[in-house]
C-alpha cells in the first residue's frame, strides 16, 4: 500500500509545481506589459469610450439690450450712485424713496463693446429728482457679465442738463447733452455739448468734448430755434479759442 502512495504523491507534487510556475510566468508577463506602458496611460477597453470631449469655450454672455436696464441696479459697492451707500434697484425704469426722491432711467441708451471683451455692454442715463428744482443727470455704464447688466462706472453731467443722444463706436461712448457756461443762469441752456468717454475700470474717462451754441433752449431741454452750427464754442479745456469773424 505504501508503494502505491509514493508515486501518486510524487505525481501530485509535480503537477502542483507546473501550475505554480505557469501562474508565476503569467504574472511576470503582465507586470512587464504594465511597465512598458507609458506613465498615465489608461487601459484601453472595447466597451468604454476613452475619447475626451473638447472643452466648450467660456461664453462671455449674450449682448445686453436697453430694455434690460429698466430693471437693473444703479450704483454698486465700489461705485456709489450719489449719496446712496447701497445700490438701488430700478423697477420698470423707476425707483422712489420715502422722502419723495425719484430716480428714473432716461430714454437715450446705446449698446456696444466698452471693455474690449467682445460682448455688448450698455450705456444709458439716469436722472435724480429730489423734489425741488434740481434734475441731476448721470451717464452710467453697465458691463455685460454673463448676459446680465452690472453697474460699472458713471459720470455726473450736472443739474438740469438733459441728454439728447448716446452712442457707442470703437469702444468709446459719445453723449450729446444741453448745458450752459459756468457763469450762465441755471434756467437757460445755451450750449449743446458732444463729449466722448472711454471706460477704464470703474471710471468713464472723458477724452474730449466740443460745444455748439443753442438758441432759445430752456432747462427742460426744449429749443425754440435750431442750433447755429456756424458759431462754435471751443471746449473749456481747449488751449486756444477761435472767433469766427462776422461781416457787418
Amino acid at each position: 500500500m505504501r508503494r502505491k502512495l509514493v508515486p501518486v504523491v510524487a505525481l501530485s507534487m509535480a503537477c502542483l509545481l507546473v501550475v505554480t510556475t505557469a501562474c508565476s510566468t503569467g504574472n511576470r508577463k503582465k507586470r512587464n506589459r504594465s511597465a512598458d506602458r507609458p506613465a498615465g496611460a489608461a487601459a484601453k477597453r472595447d466597451d468604454v469610450d476613452t475619447t475626451r470631449a473638447t472643452p466648450t469655450p467660456r461664453r462671455t454672455g449674450d449682448g445686453l439690450t436697453c430694455l434690460e436696464l429698466r430693471n437693473s441696479r444703479v450704483g454698486s459697492r465700489k461705485v456709489r450712485y450719489r449719496e446712496y451707500a447701497a445700490p438701488i434697484r430700478l423697477t420698470d425704469g423707476r425707483w422712489s424713496d420715502r422722502d419723495g426722491t425719484t430716480v428714473t432711467l432716461q430714454r437715450p441708451c446705446a449698446v456696444g463693446d466698452l471693455d474690449g471683451d467682445g460682448a455688448d455692454d450698455a450705456i444709458g442715463v439716469v436722472m435724480l429728482d429730489g423734489g425741488g428744482t434740481g434734475r441731476f443727470f448721470t451717464l452710467a455704464a453697465w458691463r455685460n457679465v454673463s448676459g446680465e447688466p452690472d453697474y460699472q462706472a458713471q459720470v455726473d453731467l450736472g443739474d438740469r442738463t438733459p441728454v439728447e443722444s448716446v452712442s457707442v463706436r470703437d469702444g468709446r461712448a459719445t453723449v450729446v447733452y444741453l448745458t450752459r457756461p459756468a457763469d450762465g443762469p441755471m434756467a437757460e441752456l445755451s450750449i449743446r455739448r458732444t463729449a466722448v468717454y472711454q471706460l477704464r475700470g470703474t471710471t468713464l474717462a472723458k477724452l474730449s468734448h466740443t460745444d455748439a451754441r443753442v438758441a432759445g433752449a430752456s432747462s427742460d431741454g426744449s429749443t425754440a430755434d435750431a442750433p447755429d452750427s456756424g458759431d462754435t464754442v471751443p471746449a473749456a479745456d481747449s488751449p486756444t479759442r477761435k472767433r469766427r469773424s462776422r461781416s457787418r
